[in-house]
């Protein structure tokens, strides 16, 4: 099949959950025989110097990035103030993108097209009027959803309100576009059970998040005991959330309480003032790191204390192939088929969270059998060809 995937960032370097999922969608559909093409906005602008492994897929795939400014005045968020659109899409809109989307659409014959997220949706119309392909939408959150919950944990009135706004707006676009596509494909089935709520009608296909194994060898004699770290993306809200929340719940107990345990912050993006978090010794935050994979093995305890948000971890599925002990929300785990106290440890708020780490700090064995029954259940239920494979099958059914 001739297959194109549009996404509304450039998935590169695959150093956050969104890009890791579509490239490896990618590398599994490439691998099965596929020809795909990936045409990307590039809100942030960046080049940066591919490595190997980015190489050795763009060599085998058609490429473009459009760079796309998605910022927002305070005079533009004011005028949103009074309309019906939440500026968080709209700003995804650019002329230039959708004409040279039109050109690809026309010099080839798709006959699968993947929106990889409700942002790559503003697109549709000129898609569905230049292409006879079918038109496939991944769902990598329920937007919506995201935003309600936000708004659920804010305690100021204003911002409560702002919230509850944009959810309102993003759900009614959610609304609008569902049934436009041919077909949804989502993480979860709490996801799919959220969709036909909303009353989509066309076919949804849960698919688990695939990774490649082959990429995920741990080496405990290079794993620090205990030591507790949290590693994701701070530019997404909820993850930003999250940490503050564990930050400001644990901060005194990591450094004066009974907690006696280092703690380590990685991801991109991390608001400076994170740096306020900082204690010598105890505390490290520490920003982006070179090698992901490398400090989740050099670490011994994940924790996810996500709030808000849906979908599924792809850093919790990565945590889980590397043997970690994972302290984890329900809403975190979401999607993934655990056992608590098996595979994976589930608290739900502070005096949870302070349970599951004074277990896990006292008893190394105790964290290295989670972590082996974790590898396990990702061995079983995330392997990436099998997941490509029903992929592919679930393509073939539609067309």
């Amino acid at each position: 099949m001739k297959i194109l995937f549009l996404t509304h960032r450039v998935p590169f370097p695959q150093n956050g959950g969104y890009p890791i999922v579509v490239c490896n969608t990618i590398r599994g559909l490439v691998s099965l025989g596929h020809e795909v093409s990936l045409v990307a906005l590039n809100a942030k602008k960046t080049h940066h110097q591919h490595n190997d492994d980015d190489k050795d897929l763009l060599s085998k795939i058609k490429y473009r990035a459009f760079d796309i400014n998605i910022n927002v005045s305070v005079f533009d968020v004011a005028v949103n103030l009074f309309s019906k659109t939440s500026f968080n899409i709209d700003r995804y809109y650019d002329v230039g993108f959708e004409r040279l989307l039109i050109a690809e659409l026309k010099k080839t014959n798709y006959d699968i097209i993947q929106f990889e997220g409700l942002l790559v949706s503003l697109y549709m119309t000129a898609v569905r009027k230049n292409s006879k392909a079918k038109l496939i939408y991944r769902l990598h959150n329920v937007e919506s959803q995201i935003w309600h919950r936000l708004a659920q944990q804010k305690s100021d009135p204003f911002k409560k309100s702002y919230l509850k706004m944009h959810a309102k707006r993003i759900k009614n676009y959610e609304l609008q576009q569902l049934n436009n596509f041919d077909a949804i494909a989502v993480f979860t089935a709490q996801d799919k059970s959220t969709l036909l709520e909303y009353g989509t009608k066309i076919p949804i296909q849960v698919l688990h998040l695939g990774i490649n194994l082959d990429h995920y060898k741990p080496d405990f004699s290079k794993t620090e005991f205990p030591s507790l770290f949290f590693l994701g993306s701070l530019d997404w809200l909820p993850n930003r959330e999250g940490i503050e929340w564990f930050l400001e719940n644990f901060k005194q107990e990591l450094t004066e309480g009974d907690l006696r345990v280092k703690f380590y912050v990685a991801g991109n993006d991390i608001p400076e003032r994170f740096d306020d978090y900082e204690v010598m010794g105890k505390i490290f935050i520490q920003g982006e790191v070179d090698d992901a994979l490398e400090f989740v093995n050099s670490k011994s305890i994940m924790i996810v204390p996500l709030l808000s948000g849906g979908g599924m971890r792809v850093k919790i599925v990565e945590g889980m192939a590397m043997q970690k002990c994972i302290i984890s929300t329900s809403l975190g785990a979401e999607g993934i088929n655990f056992r608590n106290g098996e595979d994976i440890l589930i608290a739900n708020d502070q005096d949870e969270f302070y349970e599951a780490i004074k277990r896990c700090i006292a008893d190394e064995e105790y964290c290295k059998s989670v972590g082996l029954k974790a590898r396990k259940l990702i061995e079983a239920e995330h392997d990436v060809n099998k997941v490509t494979q029903k992929l592919v099958e679930f393509y073939q059914k539609m067309i």
